[in-house]
């Protein structure tokens, strides 16, 4: 796989404050990376540079090959953005926005396959600005892709959408890896960032501190498992058996908390004591470290605070 985003010791300085501290990145072709971090960390300062909006004060940025504080318009043209906000042409219906925009580009997309691709065909003669919130997302999708971009930057791009139109975007963005576009997501869901993309990496405070896969970010596969259950009535803590005793982490009334790297060698005694005394072992819920429970432990900062 050949990298589409390449930087090396990124800096940003404004006056006394470094908002980028030297981060490195890598963005694969036809992948989708997520980029996550709390507010004020460097993650807009981050992206604005790598679009070309923001100029460095150090390090090196490769964008498609060319340093994005240099692209010109054959270059912006190779690239799509969706913005966090936008505001639609007032009076223009959708097909007409497209086509208005498909005119910006020297390869645009065909407007009726755009609109399809987004959900957006029949609404093509409805007026923009008239567009329920969604819609206007999937409009806002829409004029990033007409011009057929190798490379789509998303900022935040289901913020607002209610559940199920969440996995409708979900399901669109993911679909884009099939039309060969690389996607670099920016977002605060972080079942969005689990679900859609292939690899992540966390700021904070300027710096990169974990990339990965959703599932092994910060060392997330080797996290212990937690094992959650109410004993059984007319026993105690006590009475379990010694994997589980061994590995109870705390205890308070009859709700029980285990941890334990490996789930079988306590899960398996644990079940088979239920079952010798004829009981239910009420609430069992079994789970490692979430993507989120990871992510504030990365961008927790030294005195505590989130």
């Amino acid at each position: 796989m050949t990298a589409v985003i390449e930087v090396r010791g990124l800096r940003m300085r404004y006056a006394a404050y470094e908002a980028v501290r030297g981060i490195d990145l890598q963005v694969m072709r036809g992948e989708v990376f997520a980029f996550l971090g709390p507010n004020g960390a460097g993650k807009t300062t981050t992206v604005e540079i790598l679009e070309g909006h923001r100029q460095r004060t150090g390090g090196s940025v490769t964008v498609l090959g060319q340093d994005p504080g240099r692209g010109g318009p054959s270059w912006r043209a190779r690239i799509g953005v969706v913005l966090q906000e936008s505001e639609p042409e007032r009076d223009l219906t959708a097909a007409e926005c497209l086509h208005l925009y498909a005119g910006y580009y020297p390869n645009p997309r065909d407007v009726g396959e755009t609109l399809a691709l987004v959900g957006l065909a029949d609404q093509a003669g409805s007026i923009a600005s008239r567009l329920s919130g969604g819609q206007r997302r999937r409009l806002d999708l829409a004029l990033a892709l007409i011009g057929n971009p190798e490379l789509l930057f998303l900022d935040e791009p289901t913020t607002g959408f209610d559940p199920s139109a969440r996995r409708a975007a979900w399901d669109l963005i993911s679909g884009l890896r099939a039309l060969g576009v690389t996607v670099f997501l920016t977002t605060h869901y972080m079942d969005e960032a689990e679900h859609l993309a292939d690899r992540v990496a966390v700021i904070a405070e300027g710096r990169v501190v974990a990339q990965g896969t959703p599932a092994t970010l910060g060392g997330r596969q080797h996290s212990a498992a937690e094992i959650r259950f109410r004993l059984p009535p007319g026993t105690a803590a006590g009475d379990l058996p010694e994997p589980v005793r061994c590995a109870l982490a705390d205890a308070d009334g009859d709700r029980m908390l285990v941890r334990a790297g490996s789930v079988t060698p306590v899960l398996g005694p644990l079940i088979r004591w239920a079952e010798a005394r004829g009981s239910d072992l009420a609430d069992l819920d079994v789970r490692r470290p979430g993507l989120e429970d990871i992510y504030l432990s990365l961008t927790q900062t030294t005195d505590g605070r989130r």
